[in-house]
């Protein structure tokens, strides 16, 4: 997140840099079955639940860092081990949960009565001490922001490009947020993992 010229700068271990541009691997409908695959696919292109990977190299601290850009791989480390999004260390929990922080745009859930309550999201939690960082230092969070606990998430999907069969290649569509056992799951090139949001309570 870029701070002001007065401050140090802080790069969350989620943004990625200027050297880690995704590999451009091409796309191809799924051999034997529905959805697509890589060309030269290996066996870490796909998760345990099968869903393909977009191919990033790790290089942080390489060029220049990608505010707003989310490195897929470092992402899914977070989101997995339930680790900070800014620092990598483990995120805050006490017995209301662990610490989740979301910008919290004009009428964003103003038509979700509970949110978020049951919200699937691709934002890994934060430490406290990184939550106070963030706020201070991303316009995004400055501009309003939430913060709450949750008592229970679970990895519910991924988000990514959707992808269609074409005449010849696949071509991607949109990008969309798909649980494991939606069927469009196989036709998405996936960059984000979710999890979904349970027993949440709002702080004040």
């Amino acid at each position: 997140m870029p701070t002001g010229s007065n401050r140090p700068r802080v790069v969350p271990y989620t943004t990625r840099w200027s050297s880690e541009d995704k590999l451009r691997v091409p796309v191809i409908h799924r051999p034997g079955g529905p959805g697509i695959a890589f060309a030269g696919e290996i066996l870490s292109d796909r998760d345990r639940h099968g869903v393909l990977w977009e191919r990033v190299p790790s290089r942080p601290g390489e060029g220049e860092p990608e505010f707003g850009n989310v490195h897929s791989g470092r992402q899914r480390r977070a989101m997995r081990n339930l680790l900070c999004q800014v620092c990598a260390g483990p995120a805050d929990h006490d017995d209301r949960g662990t610490l989740w922080l979301l910008p919290d745009y004009e009428g964003y859930h103003a038509d979700w009565p509970g949110w978020p309550e049951n919200m699937a999201t691709p934002e890994p939690p934060v430490c406290l001490r990184c939550a106070h960082i963030a706020v201070a230092a991303c316009p995004a969070l400055r501009k309003g922001h939430v913060t709450f606990r949750v008592a229970r998430s679970t990895l519910s999907g991924v988000r990514g490009a959707l992808y269609r069969p074409g005449p010849l290649l696949p071509q991607p569509v949109d990008e969309i947020m798909a649980a494991y056992d939606d069927p469009l799951i196989s036709w998405i090139r996936a960059a984000h993992l979710v999890r979904e949001l349970f027993g949440c309570t709002v702080m004040p």
